[in-house]
């Protein structure tokens, strides 16, 4: 994998001349990623999603207190939970009503002792107001969804960036993956089709007050051409247009996606 160290935060990756070699997955997170109780329907996705290398790219650590974004079906919850429950902290970050606050309270007390001191917080996109106490993060991560704060319109996105670096800690690490959007095509495909700018991701980080680290290409997939009828949802693990061409889609695999390290300016 090949990683991409930036001095500034607008240079095209293609201008970049220094790069860094990837660190290896830890034996605790290897181990967490082999879990043989995790889903067999979610391990199926890692040759996608490489949890590992992921989670090794943003220098997730069992000792750390780590939040993540709107953790839905809990796909990383049954990876970092479960490692963070001897040493650390895992705080799953949920933006939106009672409905999924109950739903994710449910996937907590579903993993018993496995998720040992994990815990559910709020964020209100609309205003920035988290229940996550400032400065008490090591890292936090947010997994394919800017792309929906976007799509919610208003203020949004640039609120849930600020919430994210008042929540971490002075040098604290902001991770982010979502689906990309090439540079070149219309921004107008940000608010329908799923995939967002690496442009609008570090303006957003930049506004609130972070620097871009590195960014791999471990998540990327150059069989995505970025058009489809249904926007990324085309692909797997949705497929929105059922049997029709199935196994085209299937052959694709997941989306191109973004992989973005992001720091805390550490005064």
């Amino acid at each position: 994998m090949r990683v991409l160290i930036l001095a500034g935060l607008l240079i095209p990756a293609s201008l970049t001349a220094a790069s860094a070699a990837t660190q290896a997955p830890s034996a605790a997170v290897r181990a967490a990623v082999a879990d043989a109780q995790r889903t067999p329907a979610n391990r199926q996705r890692d040759r996608y999603r490489h949890p590992a290398e992921t989670l090794a790219f943003f220098g997730v650590r069992p000792e750390q207190t780590v939040v993540e974004f709107q953790p839905s079906g809990g796909w990383y919850t049954e990876i970092l939970a479960p490692m963070l429950s001897a040493k650390g902290h895992y705080v799953g970050l949920v933006a939106g009503g009672q409905r999924a606050q109950d739903s994710f309270s449910r996937l907590l007390a579903a993993g018993g002792e496995r998720y040992r001191g994990a815990r559910m917080a709020t964020l209100d996109p609309a205003t920035g107001s988290s229940t996550v106490p400032d400065g008490s993060a090591d890292v936090v991560l947010t997994f394919r969804n800017v792309h929906n704060l976007i799509m919610g319109g208003g203020n949004n996105a640039a609120n849930s960036f600020r919430a994210f670096a008042r929540m971490l800690k002075p040098g604290g690490t902001l991770g982010v993956v979502d689906h990309r959007l090439p540079e070149e095509m219309s921004a107008d495909a940000e608010r329908e089709s799923g995939y967002v700018k690496r442009s609008t991701i570090i303006r957003l980080a930049q506004d609130a007050g972070f620097r871009l680290a590195a960014e791999s290409k471990v998540n990327a997939n150059p069989r995505d051409t970025h058009q489809w009828p249904k926007g990324v949802w085309t692909l797997p693990p949705s497929l929105q247009l059922g049997d029709t061409d199935r196994a085209k889609y299937l052959a694709i695999g997941e989306s191109d996606r973004l992989t973005l390290r992001f720091v805390k300016s550490a005064r």
